[in-house]
């Protein structure tokens, strides 16, 4: 694995043999206690990138390595500074890393950023790790008493049973146990799951002539892929991008499974637009969100009076506002958006100060708006009852009915479709479709639904229903009301309340099932009518005889929904049968025929006959020739 950039050149080089797996260990500890020698003599690799840093023997940004063990595991190091005033690019290296190696001197013993680093990998919540005992030829009869001061100081943390190892990078002591150790961490570690949405949070962007823009990266879930188009959000950009090259493990590769280092070579992408804390996303399936709900997980309760924090978010660092709902759980807004997800880990810290405010865990990445006095109050007891998981029911109570896949994004835990419903999902929720739907909205609706469409039909008896978009309407009326359509399909949900409902749609009208019009008054006249045209089909009646039978455009119009009348246009009205009355005289004529003799045949008048036989063309009955001549489609 390495940071340089990929071969622009290769981009569809073999991937390289996979590994028993592959592991990104991040370094924390305090300045000049030895991490960076300690991943050089586990790599033969200088983990210091900048001259100044060597110069010094200071590392002030992040440093990278890489090798091997034994059992053919590739680990891959994350070099992180050590001193105070390099925090944020500490926080920035150890965020995205799932396995933390806490290094202390046993000449020097527990100091102050060694606590700083202690609370951020608790904050973080990696709870895969190891503690390394550096310089034990410097401070040989110390190591007991180090240790014992490590166990006490690890008490209540993440790494409080993490293995300890002594070495010396000097003399080479420990080294081979610590391998072992590494092989038993990383063995233990949770698998990362390939098949999960990419979040690859940038740590570095820089040109090469030649390729162009590179970023790099962790990669803990996901897969990427060359010539793939990911999303590109950032500070100062938002749009997606094509993958032009990658490169891991020192190969350009055309994918890259998790955990790894990367190295993305982006297509037309200048790298002065990319910053650390720009974040590799697969497209549509982040939200990008600036305002999230949060509960204390360590550090100083939320309600502590102090506002105005800077939260570390894999290796963002973003202004933040903080309202607190009680000691335990807050709300945060964001001065830009991030893509953010249900458990996701925060390290809040003061502007100014170098240690850890607290530890945050994301509970809430689309929180209800708070405008009534007592609503702080009111959702911090809801924060308290939510699991660290996220609560699927209140997710879905709060909306009515919400889209699986916008759960999915949140990072709640969906049941699969797969699995049956009783199982899976909890007490109060249904599946329908693509949705999840509260039951008792969804009973609401249903009563809605009925409601609506009896009175409709009581106050105009002569109308064959209720529009489906009319009730669509009045539902979102209602409380809860139906979700929007505009940014997602609810003809599932709607079809599910009009069949609870005992209902049904017909074109496009939602009624019960054998409902007629009820022509009222009119009866009368339309069933002369069809006595008439009964006796004479192609006698299409006048306006006035229209009238004399009190049937004007509505009771028309209800007449032919109830299939006892057809209007061809142009006031024309004849029975359903005629067309097909026509079409018998019309396939005895020699074909091709004229207008003229199709009147003659069917001796009507040019009035009716125009408008019939176009009806008949439009049917694909008969077929138009040129403008004089017809033929009956044999």
């Amino acid at each position: 694995m390495t940071d340089t950039p990929p071969n622009a050149a290769t981009p569809n080089a073999p991937v390289p043999p996979a590994a028993p797996g592959t592991f990104v260990i991040a370094t924390a500890g305090h300045v000049d206690h030895g991490k960076s020698t300690l991943v050089s003599s586990l790599t033969g690799m200088e983990p210091d990138r900048w001259a100044e840093e060597r110069k010094r023997g200071l590392t002030i940004d992040l440093g990278f390595a890489w090798t091997s063990l034994p059992s053919g595991r590739e680990l891959a190091f994350v070099d992180v500074p050590g001193h105070e005033k390099f925090l944020a690019n500490m926080l920035a290296g150890l965020g995205p890393a799932p396995i933390a190696c806490f290094v202390i001197a046993a000449d020097k013993g527990w100091q102050a950023q060694s606590s700083d680093h202690r609370d951020a990998i608790a904050a973080l919540g990696i709870t895969h790790g190891l503690v390394v005992i550096t310089r034990a030829d410097l401070a040989p009869d110390t190591i007991d008493a180090t240790e014992a001061e490590v166990r006490a100081h690890m008490r209540g943390t993440p790494l409080e049973t993490a293995p300890i190892v002594t070495v010396s990078a000097t003399t080479g002591e420990g080294l081979d146990e610590l391998i072992t150790v590494l092989d038993e961490v990383t063995d233990a570690a949770q698998a990362p799951d390939a098949s999960a949405r990419v979040r690859l949070w940038v740590d570095r962007a820089f040109t090469i002539r030649g390729a162009g823009t590179v970023v790099t990266g962790t990669l803990t879930a996901g897969r990427l892929r060359t010539g793939e188009t990911v999303r590109l959000h950032g500070e100062s950009i938002d749009r997606t991008v094509s993958v032009r090259g990658l490169q891991s493990r020192n190969s350009s590769t055309a994918e890259v499974v998790p955990q790894a280092r990367v190295a993305v070579n982006l297509r037309d992408v200048p790298a002065e637009e990319l910053h650390r804390g720009d974040a590799l996303l697969t497209p549509d399936a982040w939200p990008i969100v600036d305002v999230l709900d949060v509960r204390r997980t360590m550090g100083q309760p939320l309600d502590a009076g102090v506002v105005e924090l800077m939260a570390h978010i894999g290796t963002a660092a973003v202004p933040v506002r903080l309202r607190a709902f009680d000691a335990e759980h807050a709300r945060l807004t964001l001065a830009r958006p991030l893509p953010l997800q249900v458990g996701d880990r925060i390290v809040l810290r003061a502007p100014g100060s170098r240690n850890v405010f607290a530890g945050l865990l994301v509970l809430d990445v689309d929180p209800p708006e708070l405008s009534r006095r007592g609503d702080g109050a009111r959702r911090g007891r809801e924060l308290a009852e939510r699991p660290a998981t996220g609560d699927i029911l209140a997710e879905v109570a709060r909306r009515g009915a919400v889209e699986r896949s916008v759960l999915t994004r949140f990072g709640l835990p969906v049941p699969s479709r797969s699995v049956p419903e009783t199982e899976a999902l909890p007490d109060g929720v249904e599946a329908v479709d693509g949705w999840l739907v509260h039951a008792p909205g969804l009973a609401v609706w249903v009563e809605a639904a009925k409601t609506l469409v009896a009175r409709e039909l009581q106050a105009r008896p002569m109308a064959a229903g209720v529009p489906v978009k009319a009730l669509s309407e009045a539902l979102r009326r209602v409380s809860p009301p139906l979700p929007e359509a505009q940014n997602a399909d609810t003809r599932p949900l709607l079809t599910q309340i009009i069949a609870r409902a005992g209902l049904e749609t017909t074109d496009g009208m939602v009624r019960p099932p054998g409902h007629s019009a009820d022509l009222g008054a009119a009866e009368a006249g339309v069933a002369e009518l069809e006595r008439r045209l009964a006796a004479a089909p192609f006698s299409a009646p006048e306006a006035d005889d229209l009238r004399e039978l009190g049937l004007g455009a509505r009771e028309l119009a209800v007449a032919e929904r109830a299939g006892r009348l057809l209007r061809l246009g142009d006031g024309i009205v004849v029975s359903p049968r005629t067309p097909a009355q026509a079409m018998r005289i019309l396939a005895g004529l020699d074909q091709p025929f004229t207008t003229s003799q199709a009147r003659q045949a069917l001796d009507t008048t040019r009035r009716t006959v125009i408008p019939l036989l176009e009806h008949l063309d439009g049917r694909g009955w008969t077929r138009r020739i040129d403008t004089a001549h017809r033929e009956v489609v044999r």
